[in-house]
């Protein structure tokens, strides 16, 4: 599959086959998500695998749209770290462009994943930091589950040409 059928096929896969997808599979996706920008090349993130099943069943009790994570092989939290960005305002950015990053690399290699959004909803945060023991200065971003889809949602039509404007609104 070439990068641009990817951008345009990808969906978010919220329902999985019970099928494990190994750690170094998920390094792997990993190490794409480490390829983003990020300002000043700063790469101001860290990823934690996540694929302790008591884990991912407590995620469920605070975060409202985390249900797929019962089915889910794993997860992984892209955290940003505020010591390593370029500013404090850049690092959500910048994990903004992991997170693409490594949900474009599960489709490319087969695999069903969707964002789940924690920040920035400071209960989810606060909760998520808290579970994972995170320090001070690293701040959750963004939990992408991870399996093999047991869905195939049809690719709807997103271009509004409306929407495009040239050199000036």
């Amino acid at each position: 599959m070439n990068v641009l059928d990817a951008i345009l096929s990808r969906r978010s896969i919220r329902r999985y086959i019970d099928k494990p997808v190994s750690t170094e599979e998920i390094t792997e996706l990993v190490k794409f998500a480490m390829y983003a920008p990020s300002a000043v090349n700063k790469q101001p993130w860290h990823f934690i695998i996540i694929t302790d099943r008591s884990i991912l069943d407590e995620i469920m009790k605070f975060h409202p749209h985390a249900g797929m994570l019962s089915q889910a092989a794993a997860a992984v939290l892209i955290c940003g770290d505020e010591e390593l960005a370029h500013t404090p305002a850049y690092w959500p950015v910048d994990c903004s462009a992991a997170t693409q990053n490594f949900l474009l690399a599960a489709h490319g290699k087969g695999l069903g994943a969707v964002w789940l959004g924690i920040y920035p909803r400071e209960e989810r945060i606060s909760a998520m930091k808290s579970l994972m023991n995170l320090p001070e200065h690293i701040h959750p971003f963004s939990l992408i589950s991870i399996g093999y889809h047991a869905e195939a949602p049809r690719v709807p039509e997103r271009f509004k040409p409306e929407r495009i404007h040239l050199n000036k609104w």
